[in-house]
């Protein structure tokens, strides 16, 4: 399959088609909240992102800095051929659970090793996810876990005939 156009960028945006592929990792100074159930279960400005070619950003947060209990393991795991194997978390806040909701990389591959305690949070099945205050846009498919902002352009993997890209 052919590489789609990115779309145009605006003053201030990142096109996804400009992040690397295998994915870098940066610590941003950004402040990012997640709610569920009505409750804030986490927020903190202690943000890692992994930019990789075609998706938006995931942001990985301390596991600490979620409100106690809020992160529970669950069972399954999966493969990132870059990240290396990932395990799964239910989140709970506010009486609501969100199963397999987020994941971590325990022991993550060379250059991965700043995701180490960190936890990255579907934003589909959080009530809301706001970076610097701006609510997140979830990115399209069930299995990628990118947030999409108004400073990053697509045309975004995950959507209806991206699977070869």
């Amino acid at each position: 399959m052919m590489r789609p156009t990115p779309s145009p960028t605006r003053p201030g945006q990142e096109s996804v088609w400009d992040y690397p592929r295998p994915p870098r990792v940066e610590s941003v100074d950004r402040r990012v909240t997640i709610e569920l159930g009505g409750v804030r279960i986490v927020d903190t400005r202690d943000v890692v992102r992994v930019l990789e070619t075609s998706h938006p950003p995931v942001y990985y947060l301390p596991v600490e800095e979620f409100v106690p209990g809020s992160v529970q393991r669950a069972g399954g795991s999966s493969f990132c051929e870059f990240k290396g194997a990932a395990r799964y978390f239910d989140l709970a806040g506010g009486g609501v659970l969100a199963e397999r909701a987020g994941w971590d990389y325990p022991s993550p591959m060379p250059g991965f090793e700043s995701l180490v305690g960190r936890v990255a949070v579907y934003a589909d099945r959080m009530d809301r996810c706001t970076v610097d205050g701006e609510l997140v846009v979830p990115q399209p498919g069930r299995y990628y876990g990118g947030w999409i902002t108004s400073e990053v352009a697509g045309p975004f993997k995950g959507g209806p005939g991206s699977m070869g890209w």
